[in-house]
């Protein structure tokens, strides 16, 4: 079965004809037996892939609450993509189903319950796809994958599944990221909400505003042009994470990185490494992200 694979980003969109186990980048909707989108937030109801319908896709809209950033393109993609084949199935596959093993520990907010039960208030966790193709590379039992690039995520994957994660309701938690803030004491956004920025400044800066852009002069959020000061916080923050990580997992036999930071920056993965080596031995691996294999190969499995 030939797949085309949409995976639509906050500002990009990728698509690969998969073929067998082969992904070559195209350009547009071209033939393909079947499609398979990339969707970041699948909430409470979508826990695996599923195919695509009217219903599903009016879901999804009702999701991009959850994940503004994210949703809505991948849903315009979406739309796009059914308009332009409309004879193949389309399969939705979401990056928080990979999560859906997190234990009520790890996935459970300090909140009220109606936070938790009406408003669906939990940890979600994302970036599912690319650490489901890590763990599927780097066989042990006790893996932490640090999801390094414009978001940046570690994840704690203990026999093959995912027990904890930095990223909560929202990919906006955890570690600090490119232009995202990552996690920021709840106290200051009240503080800031009380008459110093409006709820859509506050969206917008933490989102675009802060992150790697916010501590270094450029301001782009690209980690070869970040300030010291930018390094050294994400340093310090990814390296605490997969401390906590291995707490998750009662351990580490592996730490392997991906994304476009985790794969390409090597002094930033040295620094981290050297961080945690007091975790004791364990190996390091670097593992190209491949989520267009996995979204083929969940689309395949459902279809078939």
């Amino acid at each position: 079965m030939d797949v085309l694979v949409v995976n639509a980003g906050s500002t990009s969109l990728k698509l690969h004809l998969v073929r067998g186990g082969t992904a070559e980048p195209v350009d547009g909707f071209v033939a393909a037996d079947a499609v398979g989108h990339r969707i970041v937030h699948g909430g409470r109801r979508f826990t695996e892939a599923v195919v695509v319908d009217d219903a599903v896709e009016a879901a999804i809209e009702e999701l991009s609450a959850l994940a503004p950033l994210h949703n809505p393109p991948a849903l315009e993609a979406l739309r796009r993509a059914r308009a332009a084949l409309p004879g193949v199935p389309h399969v939705a596959v979401f990056d928080t189903a990979f999560h859906r093993t997190l234990p009520p520990a790890a996935s459970t907010y300090a909140v009220p319950a109606r936070w938790r039960d009406e408003w669906d208030v939990r940890r979600y966790g994302f970036h599912g796809i690319n650490v489901q193709w890590v763990a599927s590379q780097v066989r042990v039992p006790r893996l932490l994958v640090a999801h390094l690039g414009g978001g940046s995520s570690v994840t704690a994957v203990l026999d093959g599944r995912s027990v904890d994660t930095t990223m909560g309701f929202s990919p906006l938690e955890g570690v600090p990221m490119s232009t995202r803030s990552g996690s920021v004491d709840p106290a200051a956004l009240v503080y800031l909400l009380r008459g110093r920025l409006t709820l859509e400044e506050l969206s917008e800066q933490l989102e675009h505003e802060s992150g790697l852009a916010a501590l270094s002069d450029g301001g782009s959020g690209d980690v070869r042009e970040a300030s010291p000061l930018a390094l050294d916080v994400y340093v310090h923050r990814v390296a605490g994470a997969v401390a906590a990580m291995a707490a998750a997992c009662g351990g580490i036999d592996a730490l392997a990185f991906s994304g476009g930071i985790g794969e390409h920056a090597e002094d930033v993965r040295e620094r981290i490494v050297q961080r945690v080596r007091f975790l004791g031995d364990f190996r390091v691996e670097v593992v190209p992200a491949r989520e267009e294999l996995v979204i083929a190969a969940e689309t395949r499995r459902l279809l078939t």
